[in-house]
């Protein structure tokens, strides 16, 4: 039977062209339901405030830099979605007075525009939030040597060469989308030889670090949490830490407050790694194969997938 097509862009892949059934399986589940999808493998963790959960989001970069040593230099890739952590990093490098000059960082994703990467003078460069939020305010004592910072450019040989230079990941972070990505992860355009299916999971885990277009609804979350909904204002297209790269980190750890995803996002991929689903109209889903995955949400926006008019 052929798939359903997109209800949100029909010349793309994404999780409304799933099985109804499975849709609203998802729908269903309590928030006790989705602790109980934690498995050898993948782990659901919930935080009861907001202090708690951006301060264990902040603690995973301090676990990280702390193992790393000259012979064995450590990091870790980080998100701009969410950011609330990153000044609190900041902080707790200089208050412990954490010498990271063994240690690395990895940002997930930049803006592509013109057939580049966005320059960091860009009010929307995620390079400069990187900065500006989080390694800009670490005294300079401690600050990670710039040459240790290994941001995404449109030419990818460098930042893929980062990964097989002897630097451990200790964890990959990561938000999710609207559209169920982590990183720019987006699903597929239907077309060509996508025409009928998504790309299966074998050949989406073979992407490494490249430039992506952006689905639709991607277009439209980063306008609403960065532009004020102004879409025009939002690339379309971006350079995306890849699958590839993602399967060398040693933990992928996912932050939900609430904030980016909403209720049923949040249940669905947890549902599909929790029960070994995969498919890339789903990206996230495919984490069900790496060794390693926690989901980390605030208890108070996980919320309901209830009808309620307003």
């Amino acid at each position: 039977m052929a798939r359903k097509q997109s209800m949100l862009a029909p010349g793309w892949w994404d999780y409304t062209t799933l099985e109804d059934d499975l849709l609203k399986d998802v729908a269903k589940l309590t928030p006790n339901d989705l602790l109980q999808l934690s498995r050898p493998g993948f782990k659901v963790v919930f935080y009861d405030t907001l202090e708690d959960f951006y301060l264990a989001e902040a603690l995973e970069y301090i676990t990280a830099w702390k193992q790393a040593t000259a012979s064995a230099p450590v990091g870790i890739c980080g998100p701009i979605g969410p950011t609330e952590q990153l000044p609190l990093v900041a902080r707790l490098v200089n208050e412990l007075q954490l010498d990271l000059s063994n240690a690395h960082f990895w940002g997930m994703d930049e803006w592509f525009v013109d057939g580049k990467e966005i320059s960091p003078d860009s009010p929307i460069s995620f390079e400069r939030a990187d900065r500006e939020m989080c390694f800009d305010r670490m005294d300079k004592k401690y600050r990670i040597p710039d040459s240790n910072l290994h941001f995404p450019k449109a030419d990818t040989r460098e930042y893929i060469s980062s990964w097989d230079s002897g630097i451990r990941c200790a964890v990959m972070q990561g938000g999710q989308g609207d559209v169920k990505h982590w990183a720019f992860n987006d699903p597929a355009k239907r077309e060509g030889k996508y025409a009928d299916a998504p790309p299966t999971p074998e050949e989406f885990r073979k992407l490494t670090t490249r430039v992506v277009d952006l689905h639709p609804v991607t277009c439209m979350q980063n306008a609403r949490t960065s532009a004020g909904g102004v879409v025009t204002g939002i690339p379309a297209q971006a350079i995306t830490v890849g699958p590839t790269e993602t399967w060398k980190a040693e933990k992928v750890s996912i932050w939900q407050a609430g904030v980016h995803d909403n209720p049923f996002g949040q249940r669905l991929t947890a549902f599909m790694i929790g029960k070994k689903i995969m498919d890339s109209s789903v990206p996230m889903s495919l984490l069900a194969d790496h060794p390693n995955v926690q989901f980390n949400y605030y208890r108070g926006g996980i919320g309901a997938c209830g009808t309620e008019m307003h």
